[in-house]
């Protein structure tokens, strides 16, 4: 997809004026009336529960189906996916799905040979030129799916009631909605919207590739600790159908903790796991492709050395 011209200006200042917003308003409340528990208390809720929706929900259910899951699941994905206040799922994946099939082309809607910034959010500031059956025909499955066209319908109203309007029916619990509003509602958000958007622009910019050089992908520990193990973007990109984000024990990735902990209990179910012998296999090659990058650097070293000075 080219770069699109025209600039859409209810996400430009969206994106711009909510961290000032949320700077501001959590300064000055917590200024005027201190920190209570039940704001960090629904900071935490609501950055979990968004954080799981998307990574578990709008990423690796809705697009790559990498397992299923109860409808109940799928109900708390959309609610508290629209929290996040990053568009509906249709939207979410169809965008993802572009993304996987295009990495680093045209038609990459976050496309990181474009500039760092424009990965992380400066796509965001532009309108999708296509029709929407053009959009959308990379996910038949979703508009066939009456949830997610339900969700899609009536995003707007679903995303400031879930989450805004219900951080701040969460403090009146304990006696502070706003409180809860600043921080678990417009803090929350703004500070996720970020976390995911850096999967887009460091996760494709800074880390290391153990598993495919095929496109820019990265795995990086720490931005795993933020996405709710959706940092390990390297593995992602080499085994996009899989439904954990790492392999390794020691690997933070909640997201797969969950997904494997409702399937204890039957709320998931056909969960796709690469072959471990897949997963070793890459490995090697890629140590061995660097290894033979490292010999062809050694030896052009040495041809060098061997050239007389003039």
């Amino acid at each position: 997809m080219p770069r699109p011209a025209a600039y859409n200006w209810i996400n430009v200042g969206f994106f711009t004026l909510s961290p000032l917003s949320a700077l501001v308003g959590v300064g000055y409340y917590t200024y005027r009336q201190g920190l209570h528990p039940g704001d960090w208390a629904s900071f935490w809720f609501m950055l979990c529960g968004t954080g799981l929706a998307i990574n578990a929900g709008f990423h690796h259910y809705y697009s790559h189906r990498s397992y299923e899951c109860h409808w109940l699941v799928q109900a708390f994905y959309l609610l508290f996916g629209a929290a996040a206040i990053q568009n509906s799922a249709l939207v979410w994946a169809s965008n993802h799905r572009s993304h996987h099939r295009f990495v680093d082309q045209e038609g990459d809607p976050y496309n990181i040979q474009k500039g760092v910034f424009l990965a992380h959010m400066g796509w965001t500031f532009y309108h999708n030129p296509l029709p929407p059956e053009q959009r959308f025909a990379n996910v038949p499955d979703l508009t066939a799916n009456r949830l997610v066209m339900w969700q899609h319908r009536y995003y707007l109203p679903l995303s400031v009631g879930t989450g805004l309007l219900f951080p701040l029916l969460l403090g009146c619990i304990y006696g502070r909605p706003w409180g809860s509003f600043f921080w678990g509602g417009l803090l929350r958000m703004v500070l996720f919207h970020h976390i995911t958007f850096l999967v887009n622009s460091a996760g494709h910019a800074v880390g290391s590739q153990p598993y495919s050089v095929r496109d820019s992908s990265r795995d990086n520990w720490w931005l795993a600790l933020l996405m709710f193990g959706g940092g390990y973007h390297n593995f992602h990109h080499a085994f996009p159908g899989d439904y954990r984000s790492s392999v390794a024990w020691y690997q933070w990735d909640p997201t797969k903790w969950w997904i494997w902990s409702l399937n204890r209990i039957g709320l998931t179910w056909r969960l796709n796991r690469t072959p471990a012998r897949s997963i070793l296999q890459a490995r090697l090659q890629r140590e061995g492709r660097k290894r033979g990058e490292m010999s062809d650097s050694r030896s052009q070293e040495r041809k060098e050395q061997c050239l007389p000075s003039l």
